[in-house]
């Protein structure tokens, strides 16, 4: 289990119910006037397993569609692929697997009470 910040008013977004979102999947939130791709992972415990934020804009087809990308590992790394022209990005840091010089935003998401937060 792994800790939780405490939530202070204006720091963390109140996103979804975490049982809004299918495990192994992700959905779209507007955080901040930015648009935050948000995955759940499946995974036992009881917040159901982890979840993860990034940017939404795919840099390579210049559209935002990263949360419907497929979740898996790849090497070791917990990673969406593009939905699109099928790049591999870095769940935790937004890095690039195929392309190291670039990365897409990555934000801090957690899991309380059984509500989805993310700040940007």
């Amino acid at each position: 289990m792994t800790a939780r910040p405490n939530l202070r008013l204006g720091e963390w977004v109140a996103v979804c119910r975490l049982d809004d979102i299918v495990p192994d999947t992700g959905v779209c939130a507007l955080v901040n006037g930015v648009q935050v791709a948000v995955f759940r992972l499946s995974g036992d415990g009881e917040d159901g397993g982890s979840v993860h934020a990034i940017a939404n804009f795919d840099p390579f087809a210049k559209a935002n569609v990263l949360s419907r990308g497929i979740v898996g590992d790849l090497k070791g790394e917990l990673v969406v692929a593009s939905p699109v022209y099928k790049q591999h990005f870095n769940l935790v840091t937004g890095q690039c697997l195929e392309e190291p010089g670039v990365r897409v935003a990555a934000f801090q998401a957690c899991v309380q009470a059984g509500t989805v937060f993310v700040i940007t």
